[in-house]
């Protein structure tokens, strides 16, 4: 008999569809009822990995519709006995205020008191728990958990995937307790999505997802001389390969609509089949995540979503598409750049953009990585580029204010949003991040005060939400309220002939605050309100922390 092995996660929905993925032991049919409707399909190979993505088509607009998961005709989901309420597949209704969620980084490991004091207590837990309290009151779930990277981690590895490392191979040798391949990635994900609150959560919300480095490793990307130290190492090429491979399954498939899905080339694979049996598309993945990798301009990660006429979502790819050669370093390229130049329109009343690494950082955060940029670009010959390019490295200065020719770039697209040059100006333009271990809100103006006053009505903020689970050592927090602490302007006095003007001024206007969190986000017309939420044990009772509201978004001035 088959049996389910993760899932199911309810992934993209809009206002007819909705679409389930799941992972199980074995070939077989997958079945799905909701509603009086049936939907049913087979089973697709990965490397000895069986996986089903269901689309359910026909629903109204605004329907929440309870529903079974069988395996070969037999339920398997919701689980008998199970305390969370029932799983429900739940459509947009763009007559209805838009309710997202986000945030990123979420180590998967015990949630006790050992772990607790290490970790801190998993935000997205709590909340799921303080969410199926309350059943009936379906208004305290989002339309869409957005995760900003960091869903796993490849490189810092928990006592459970060490174990699962040690059963097959040996980790004194490399890449020791580092994963080294889509079997191990798969174990990986199963670890991080099976706790059952979460994955109730997850099987009745809706998730979108992007990834960040240590969805494949600390500093992934960050430059030319990093991918070339790294592809000096023998393991490096599984790693990779399984990263991206694993990545296009587990996250990023169901980030697509089914048109989209029938569009990509792998989904065809499946989509096409006509032999006995299932799809067996292990082979074709991993050529694809090679390719994929030595040239980023064969695939788009990135994606959009349109929210109805209150809301469009673009979400960046800020990791694999980045141009690394001297003289042309960008975040982005730019066929990724002109994608993106297209999607920064008006004319929808708010305006996100999703990015797992925050694009305006603190003042004083990025000014030291435009400085560090400049070096290790040579501003100083020889000696500061080796200096720039430790740093970069041994600090993690690799955000966009560390590739200054993009950043510059889409500061533009955005002024020239908020002052209506392309298309009707919206009431806000929200960049939502995570990444860098504590929270805030900057809030931005257009650096010419001339075009400061044409875009009085378009709100820019930056609202960043990380960690959901992996706490700030506590040696680094007063580094970061320091560097909060100022007005970000186009250079800075002192840089000038190293970095180039920036069309944008900013500050941090709250925070930083320093907890777990997962923050919340209501569009409801002009209106904007936004909080961040946290867990919080009361007494000694670590299997059933509380949610506790720690900030909300102040209201414009």
């Amino acid at each position: 008999m088959p049996a389910l092995v993760l899932g199911p996660l309810l992934r993209h929905c809009d206002e007819t569809s909705a679409t389930l993925w799941v992972e199980v032991d074995s070939a077989c049919r997958v079945t799905v009822e909701a509603g009086g409707r049936r939907w049913s399909t087979g089973t697709f190979a990965v490397h000895g990995h069986h996986y089903a993505l269901l689309a359910l088509d026909g629903l109204a607009p605004g329907t929440s519709l309870p529903y079974t998961l069988s395996l070969g005709g037999d339920p398997v989901w919701p689980e008998p006995g199970s305390p969370h309420p029932a799983p429900v597949v739940r459509t947009l209704d763009h007559d209805r205020p838009v309710h997202l969620a986000f945030g990123s980084c979420r180590v998967s490991v015990p949630h006790d008191a050992e772990h607790h004091a290490a970790y801190g207590v998993d935000a997205l837990r709590s909340w799921a728990l303080d969410a199926s309290a309350a059943p009936e009151d379906r208004r305290r779930l989002p339309d869409l958990l957005l995760f900003l990277g960091d869903q796993v981690y490849a490189d810092e590895t928990s006592e459970e995937i060490r174990s699962f490392i040690a059963a097959r191979r040996d980790p004194e040798q490399p890449p020791w307790w580092e994963l080294q391949d889509y079997q191990e990635y798969a174990e990986l994900y199963r670890i991080a999505w099976s706790e059952p609150a979460n994955r109730w959560l997850l099987s009745t919300v809706q998730s979108a997802m992007i990834f960040d480095d240590h969805d494949v490793r600390d500093d992934w990307n960050t430059s030319a001389r990093w991918r070339a130290d790294m592809a000096r190492k023998e393991w490096w090429h599984d790693r990779i390969v399984g990263a991206l491979a694993s990545y296009w399954v587990y996250q990023h498939l169901g980030n697509l609509s089914p048109a989209e899905r029938e569009q990509d080339p792998l989904w065809r694979l499946v989509l096409d089949h006509d032999g006995p049996g299932e799809p067996d598309i292990g082979e074709a993945l991993d050529a694809f995540a090679e390719r994929a990798d030595d040239d980023p301009a064969t695939y788009r990660w990135s994606f959009a979503r349109e929210l109805g006429p209150q809301a469009r979502l673009v979400v960046v790819d800020s990791r694999a598409a980045r141009v690394l050669e001297p003289e042309h370093r960008s975040m982005i390229d730019d066929e990724e750049m002109a994608w993106l130049d297209a999607q920064l329109r008006g004319d929808v009343e708010h305006l996100l953009i999703g990015t797992s690494l925050p694009y305006l950082l603190s003042p004083g955060l990025h000014h030291v990585e435009a400085v560090v940029e400049a070096l290790a670009e040579g501003a100083l010959g020889r000696p500061g580029h080796e200096v720039g390019e430790w740093v970069r490295r041994a600090a993690d200065t690799e955000h966009w204010a560390a590739f200054q020719d993009g950043f510059r770039r889409v500061g533009e697209m955005v002024v020239d949003v908020a002052t209506g040059g392309r298309g009707r100006a919206p009431s806000s333009v929200v960049f939502l991040s995570g990444d860098v271990h504590h929270s805030y809100v900057a809030e931005a103006w257009p650096a010419e005060e001339a075009t400061r006053e044409r875009a009085g009505r378009t709100r820019i903020l930056q609202a960043v939400c990380s960690p959901i689970r992996n706490e700030l050592p506590r040696v680094m927090r007063g580094a970061v309220r320091l560097a909060s602490r100022g007005t970000a302007r186009p250079t800075g006095r002192l840089l000038g002939r190293w970095v180039p003007a920036s069309p944008l001024h900013w500050k941090v206007t709250q925070g930083p605050w320093l907890d777990n969190l997962v923050a919340e986000l209501v569009l409801d017309g002009d209106d904007l309100r936004m909080w961040w939420s946290t867990g919080a044990v009361e007494g000694d009772d670590h299997d059933h922390p509380v949610l506790r509201r720690v900030a909300a978004l102040r209201p414009r001035r």
